[in-house]
């Protein structure tokens, strides 16, 4: 990779800053990640909390919740008074009914239905100050090839929390060449069609970057295959800030030993405390 002239370098660098400031803003949203009260990991038993309206539960039919007549939740809109049923709420998916000023997020994380209250004065938002990064630097935006697999392959990962399990769809790998050397990465769907993103550590993997996972997003390929694999573009995923996250760890070729000093760092309060899934007798999700 020959080294960009000045001005390249420049606009370079005035382009990952202006990306920092919007993921930050994102990360700092009232109800984003860092607004989240609890984790509650719904049986079928109803059962109320602290933190949001309603009795819970979670039903072959999909999660349900009961409300008192003083209470009531607003969803795309429509008030709903009493008892509701949210229906099957699909892998990885959720809805985001509002509570006065809060957000009562219901999901579904590794076959298990959560209820993930987002309340925008909760102090763990209230105290965040950003997060700190590697300064922007060209040799870290490397030129790769994306390379189909035969058949999209289902790939389970593990995850944060001890004995969640996480299942995602691999269409293929990103390699990319550093210092003569040739590293290649599973990679998963991204949000957009036809893009792409992959989970890795790295050498600086709790050390001056987060231990568990990073994320680097990848546009889609062009027609030869051809993709752009930006570490500088590297960010934490919410378990990096909050214990109340259920965040996917890379799979195991995934996870190199060449140090990717690019990207977000740890934050300057890294989450220390351990997480795992709730053993409940007849949990009717549990898996085998």
């Amino acid at each position: 990779m020959t080294a960009p002239a000045e001005t390249d370098r420049t606009a370079f660098v005035q382009e990952w800053q202006a990306w920092h400031a919007r993921h930050e803003t994102v990360r700092a949203d009232p109800h984003g990640f860092l607004a989240i009260t609890g984790l509650h990991w719904l049986t079928a038993i109803p059962t109320r909390f602290d933190d949001a309206p309603g009795a819970w539960s979670s039903t072959a039919q999909g999660v349900v919740v009961e409300l008192s007549e003083d209470e009531r939740l607003v969803l795309d809109g429509q008030a709903l008074h009493g008892r509701h049923e949210f229906g099957v709420i699909e892998e990885r998916g959720g809805l985001f009914p509002v509570a006065g000023d809060a957000v009562i997020e219901v999901a579904k994380r590794g076959g298990h239905d959560i209820l993930r209250p987002r309340h925008p004065e909760n102090e763990l938002l209230a105290a965040y100050t950003g997060t700190p990064a590697y300064a922007p630097d060209p040799r870290w935006a490397r030129s790769g090839r994306y390379v189909p697999f035969d058949q999209p392959r289902p790939t389970t990962v593990g995850s944060v929390v001890e004995g969640l399990q996480h299942v995602y769809e691999a269409p293929g790998a990103v390699e990319f060449d550093l210092d003569g050397t040739t590293h290649r990465l599973t990679a998963f769907n991204g949000r957009s069609p036809g893009s792409l993103f992959v989970l890795l550590t790295d050498g600086t993997s709790g050390v001056t970057t987060y231990a568990a996972n990073r994320s680097v997003a990848v546009d889609a390929p062009d027609a030869e295959g051809r993709v752009m694999v930006d570490f500088n573009r590297a960010t934490n995923l919410p378990c990096a800030y909050t214990e109340l996250a259920t965040c996917p760890l890379p799979p195991a070729e995934n996870r190199l030993t060449v140090a990717i000093e690019a990207g977000e760092k740890s934050p300057t309060a890294p989450v220390r405390s351990s997480r795992s899934v709730p053993e409940k007798e007849g949990d009717h999700h549990a898996r085998s």
